[in-house]
C-alpha cells in the first residue's frame, strides 16, 4: 500500500553524474563513510502522509546510496538506524522500524550478494524482537564471504553505552589479572568497541538539517570529516553523496599536525 504513496523508480545516473564518479576515483576517497540517515518523518509530514511512509522511502535509498557507494569504491557505509533513543517515539512507529530490517534485507538480499557487499551489524540485539534479529543474522550469515563494500547497521545502537561496555569489559580484565592497568591505551579501547574490525570513520554524513552526532560513534569519530546538508533522508540521492565526497576530497586532513609545506 506504501509503494502507491511514494514516488517510483528513479531513473538511470546522467551523464555528468558519471563524470562526477570517474573523476572522484582519481583523488583519494574515503574509505569508511558513515551516515546519520534523518528526516524520514518530516519527509513524509511534508506531503501528509504517516510516518511510516517515510522510512519506507528512506530504506529505497539505503539500497541506492549502497549500490553507488560499492559502485565508486568505497570500502565500508556505516548506517545509523535505530539508536537506544528512538525507544522513545510511538509503539507504531517503533514498531514498523522493527520490520524494516525484515524487510529490507529479505527483499534486497539477493541483490546485496549480487554485489559482493557484505552486511554487518553495531548495536544490542537482546532487545530486539526476534523476527528483527533472524532477518540481520540472516543477512550477516549470508554475506559472510562477501568482500566487497562493508553494510554497516548501527541498529539499537548508542555510543555511550558502547564506550561503558567496553569500559567494563577492561575493568574486568584488569580486575582478573590479565591486562595491568598500564597497558590501558586508546587501542586497546578501540578493540573493545563493536567496531573493532572496522577502520574509523573518514566522512560522516548527516541529512535534515540537524547538526549534532546524537549519541553516534563518539568515541570513532575523532578525526573523522563531518559533512551536513538539508536534504532530508529520503531525497538524499546519488548526487548529494558526490557533493559530499567531493568536499571531503578538498579539506586538507591534519590529524592535529601539520601537512609538509606548511611546516617549512
Amino acid at each position: 500500500m506504501l509503494s502507491k504513496l511514494i514516488r517510483k523508480k528513479q531513473p538511470a545516473l546522467n551523464s555528468e553524474l558519471i563524470k562526477r564518479k570517474e573523476l572522484s576515483q582519481l583523488e583519494q576517497l574515503p574509505s569508511h563513510i558513515s551516515i546519520i540517515m534523518d528526516g524520514n518523518g518530516r519527509w513524509a509530514t511534508k506531503r501528509t502522509l504517516p510516518r511510516i511512509a517515510g522510512h519506507y522511502e528512506g530504506m529505497k535509498t539505503v539500497k541506492k546510496i549502497t549500490k553507488f557507494a560499492n559502485e565508486i569504491g568505497i570500502k565500508t557505509l556505516s548506517l545509523y538506524a535505530f539508536s537506544t533513543e528512538n525507544w522513545r517515539r510511538p509503539k507504531k512507529e517503533v514498531d514498523y522500524l522493527m520490520r524494516l530490517p525484515e524487510e529490507l534485507l529479505g527483499k534486497y538480499l539477493p541483490e546485496l550478494i549480487e554485489q559482493n557487499v557484505r552486511v554487518t551489524m553495531i548495536g544490542n540485539h537482546e532487545l530486539l524482537p526476534e523476527h528483527t534479529k533472524r532477518a540481520i543474522t540472516n543477512a550477516i550469515e549470508e554475506t559472510l564471504h562477501n568482500d566487497g563494500l562493508i553494510l554497516n547497521f548501527a541498529f539499537n545502537y548508542g555510543s555511550r553505552d558502547e564506550i561503558v561496555q567496553s569500559v567494563k569489559q577492561i575493568v574486568n580484565k584488569v580486575q582478573l589479572g590479565s591486562i595491568s592497568s598500564n597497558e590501558i591505551t586508546e587501542e586497546l579501547v578501540s578493540s573493545y568497541l563493536m567496531t573493532n574490525e572496522l577502520t574509523e570513520p573518514d566522512l560522516l554524513i548527516r541529512t535534515s538539517g540537524e547538526i549534532r552526532l546524537s549519541n553516534f560513534m563518539l568515541w570513532q569519530l575523532a578525526y573523522t570529516e563531518f559533512w551536513f546538508t538539508d536534504t532530508l533522508w529520503p531525497d538524499f540521492d546519488e548526487s548529494c553523496l558526490m557533493d559530499a565526497i567531493e568536499s571531503y576530497q578538498r579539506r586538507n586532513r591534519k590529524y592535529g599536525g601539520l601537512k609538509q609545506e606548511e611546516v617549512n
